[in-house]
């Protein structure tokens, strides 16, 4: 699916006009870049999280001809998907993990003087 198609699909399931459900998708996509952007986090329950991550300066080498070569630091976006969205993607594999979880710990007791 690509940008043309979610609009397609937003209009259609949201009685939309393609115009107003692209607007829509913009504002979206612009308030999750601009939030990133300065340094924030997007959180969307059950989906997954946007945040920006630091990659630190590194030493590498170019392949072709050997010579060591210093990577700058850079800012990247990062995804992290939701256990609702890992789920669907995968419901064995949620399924699995669902049943590895340990039982939760009864509460303590509380003592008496």
């Amino acid at each position: 699916m690509n940008k043309t198609d979610l609009i397609e699909h937003l209009a259609a399931t949201h009685e939309l006009s393609k115009a107003e459900a692209g607007r829509i998708l913009e504002t979206l996509l612009d308030a999750v870049v601009t939030t990133v952007k300065k340094g924030g986090a997007v959180s969307i329950p059950g989906f997954g999280s946007f945040k920006q991550h630091a990659r630190a300066a590194r030493n590498g080498v170019n392949p072709s001809t050997g010579a060591k070569i210093k990577i700058a630091a850079a800012k990247l976006p990062k995804f992290t998907p939701g256990a609702g969205f890992k789920a669907a993607v995968d419901p064995k594999a949620a399924a699995k993990k669902a049943a590895a979880k340990p039982a939760a710990k009864p509460a303590a007791k509380a003592k008496k003087k």
